[in-house]
């Protein structure tokens, strides 16, 4: 399997001609995605974390959130990302998509015909007085059903749900399980090489491994890789970081499904849908490793990849409107990684411009 290096450098030549901004860590690419995701690799991306056009909201100055004029369109379109998406992510990757509350529900059983949905997250914007747009200037006695003061985020990984025999499908139970057979070992014998001894079933860890019930933490997979390929049956196994998914939470960070990251606040040349680099970051940080790629297939105005790029990964932004085309590129040409950066314990403080520990970027 190519390095994170290797595919990222390919993808560099193979869009060259679209880039509209390079750093040794960093690319934005002029165009459609859908396009330019065509040149990119199999298995080359390790997180994609994107903003597609809601299009329930009908925002005129969000490129393509007008554009379809039925549900199923945007349906259809979507899945043609997902196709791709599917291609294109590692083993060990995980998917963001962004999505008004009103498509997240039919987003999500089609996406689930491509990959696994991990969860439903809720984005609840707790912004302060001034700064929540008509949440606090429109007539209350009007509405017909709840205001909408948040935003739905889907995560998925690669797999799929079903029956027990169904959980196999997941990436890593089905690669453990592989391995094992190959090496002419049974599920009580590897479990007593390991030590990975379970409390109700002689299979102990081994067997949810594989069942893709939970996975191996590092140090486990040393000792199963030590005993699988020591049989001289098996090939070199999988590095940790190409086989299972990063989840990187804790007591001390949001660790629920519902995240309380305040809105951008407006500014001269603020997109209309820009992220706060809070939440991207922490994204980010929970689900890839350092040096991973990071995909943003609607780029806007780079703040997907500003934040990779402060977290130590390297990040793609595509962008299709030329109104953003040039602040993004600014924005990712300038951002760098900032060794001095705790992201865990900082970023989940940080709601305004001016507390960001890099000058000159805008969140």
């Amino acid at each position: 399997m190519p390095t994170r290096a290797e595919d990222f450098e390919y993808i560099r030549s193979s869009v060259s001609e679209h880039l509209a901004a390079s750093t040794p860590d960093a690319m934005l690419i002029a165009g459609d995605s859908l396009e330019r995701l065509q040149s990119f690799p199999d298995n080359s991306v390790s997180l994609i974390l994107t903003d597609p056009p809601y299009h329930s909201t009908k925002k005129s100055n969000i490129q393509g959130d007008t554009s379809f004029q039925e549900d199923e369109e945007f349906l259809d379109w979507m899945e043609k990302y997902a196709a791709e998406w599917k291609r294109v992510l590692r083993r060990s990757g995980t998917l963001y998509v962004y999505c008004s509350a009103q498509m997240s529900a039919r987003l999500e059983v089609m996406m689930s015909k491509y990959f696994r949905p991990l969860n439903h997250i809720t984005w609840t914007k707790p912004n302060e007085p001034g700064y929540d747009g008509w949440k606090g200037k429109m007539k209350k006695e009007s509405l017909r059903n709840w205001y909408p003061h948040s935003e739905r985020i889907l995560m998925f990984e690669h797999g799929s749900y079903g029956s027990w025999e169904a959980y196999r499908r997941s990436p890593i139970g089905e690669y453990l399980l592989n391995c094992r057979k190959q090496s002419g070992l049974s599920m009580v014998l590897l479990t007593e090489m390991i030590g990975a001894y379970g409390k109700v079933n002689r299979g102990g860890a081994v067997a949810n491994w594989e069942a893709g019930r939970n996975t191996p933490s590092r140090e486990q997979y040393e000792k199963l890789v030590l005993a699988l390929e020591g049989t001289g049956n098996v090939e070199k196994m999988l590095d940790y970081n190409d086989l299972i998914r990063p989840m990187n939470v804790n007591k001390n960070v949001e660790f629920t499904d519902v995240w309380n990251f305040m809105s951008v606040r407006p500014f001269k040349g603020k997109h209309p849908a820009e992220k706060p680099q809070d939440m991207l970051m922490h994204a980010i940080t929970a689900s890839s490793y350092p040096g991973d790629i990071v995909l943003d297939c609607f780029g806007g105005s780079g703040s997907t990849g500003v934040a990779a790029v402060r977290l130590g990964r390297r990040a793609i932004c595509i962008e299709l409107d030329e109104t953003w085309i040039a602040r993004s590129a600014a924005e990712i040409s300038a951002a760098k990684f900032n060794e001095d950066f705790d992201a865990p314990k900082r970023i989940h403080h940080m709601t305004k411009t001016e507390d960001l520990p890099i000058d000159g970027l805008f969140d």
